[in-house]
């Protein structure tokens, strides 16, 4: 039986190498403290990229409140019940054979929902945990060296950030769950050289549903893979029938959130115990799924529907491509117009290459008119990159 609670247990040590050295760092160490007394103390815990404060528990029990990453809007913040995490503890465990000796590491801001998700699992598996937040990603590797780290649970972002570090193999790595975006395929091959002994494992989900899908070793090219364990995964027309072609993402499952405490979102409905949150997408005949885009971000360019997620997810599929977005603009004659853009210094012939890599593999319409280049892409601390200011910085340049 699920318990209803989540447990620290005294087993676990905390291991926080950024404390003192960087403000991230002490942040981290300060929200890790919040985190541990209130589990230690059965409180609920509200977790905000504000403040991470124990909430008085509830007559109804334990409550954990997250927040949402806002990528594309305001962050908000979400109520889920301890078992809908636990139950996926519990697939770690038995599904994935990750035992109690495995020591864990988690490398952004607590605040993150992934961070959090991955410190608690250590905590309440009886793990040792090791909070990498506030280092640089060579130090991040060494630390994981040194305590002899097991377990990652990391944003592909974070993720390049390790590669592009440049350091020898950390043989101890066994398992690195990767959510909050899609990982490319360069990044997926240079993993294999950085943690040689380790099952890398993409996950596909949202703040409000988890785990939606995970991947395999047989998962095709461009899908995010099959249902995650307890998974219930559907397809819809705009007719809510099941369909092989494009349409929303369903899901039901026991790892669903319980509601919004603030903020809404009008993508986000419920139906016969399935949620959906506006993703678009196709499975295919062996239950694989292929992600699309938040139905909210598709645009149409010249009456065409194009997914700037689709587009990000190619530009990034050439090598010296590491922070990048599509960002739609309006266009009076085709509607919208797809505007690249990419961290790192002018490279014409780079834009060249995206252009017509985007034009190769998506069409025309998905091609971006123009590739901007950027000093710093504007970050949120879930990893992702900031739509709304990037938004706001292509309106300036207007």
């Amino acid at each position: 039986m699920i318990p209803d609670y989540f447990r620290q247990d005294i087993a676990s040590t905390v291991t926080i190498p950024g404390d003192g050295v960087s403000a991230a760092g002490t942040s981290a160490a300060q929200a890790m403290a919040s985190v541990v007394h209130a589990l230690r103390n059965k409180d609920g815990l509200t977790v905000t990229a504000s403040a991470t404060t124990p909430v008085p528990i509830e007559a109804r029990g334990q409550w954990l409140m997250v927040q949402s990453a806002g990528s594309t809007g305001t962050p908000k913040t979400i109520r889920r019940r301890p078992n809908s995490w636990i139950t996926s503890f519990e697939v770690t465990r038995d599904h994935f054979g990750v035992s109690a000796t495995a020591s864990y590491a988690v490398l952004g801001a607590v605040e993150h929902s992934l961070t959090l998700y991955g410190a608690m699992e250590a905590l309440h598996m009886g793990s040792d945990l090791a909070v990498l937040t506030g280092l640089r990603p060579r130090a991040q590797i060494s630390a994981m060296r040194d305590v002899g780290v097991q377990v990652v649970y990391a944003t592909p972002t974070q993720l390049r950030l390790l590669v592009d570090a440049g350091t020898k193999p950390v043989g101890s790595v066994r398992w690195v769950f990767c959510g909050g975006g899609k990982l490319d395929a360069l990044t997926s091959a240079q993993l294999r050289d950085l943690f040689p002994n380790a099952a890398l494992h993409e996950f596909f989900g949202a703040s409000e549903t988890s785990f939606m899908t995970i991947s395999d070793t047989e998962t095709p090219i461009g899908t995010v893979g099959r249902a995650y364990p307890g998974v219930d995964l559907r397809v819809l027309d705009r007719h809510g029938v099941d369909t092989k072609v494009v349409g929303e993402i369903w899901v039901k499952s026991p790892y669903l959130f319980d509601s919004y405490v603030n903020g809404s979102s009008p993508e986000t409905r419920w139906q016969n115990g399935y949620l959906s949150i506006g993703e678009m997408g196709q499975l295919d005949d062996g239950g694989y799924l292929r992600v699309l885009g938040r139905k909210n971000r598709m645009v149409t360019v010249a009456d065409h529907n194009v997914f700037p997620e689709v587009i990000e997810a190619q530009m990034r599929t050439l090598p010296n491509v590491g922070k990048c977005a599509a960002i739609p603009v309006r266009d009076a004659t085709k509607g919208h117009v797809i505007i690249g853009i990419v961290e790192g210094p002018q490279n014409t012939e780079l834009a060249q290459g995206i252009v017509n890599a985007c034009r190769a593999a998506l069409g025309p319409y998905a091609t971006p008119r123009r590739i901007l280049f950027v000093d710093d892409l504007p970050m949120l601390s879930a990893g992702k990159p900031d739509l709304i200011g990037l938004e706001n910085m292509l309106e300036q340049l207007a």
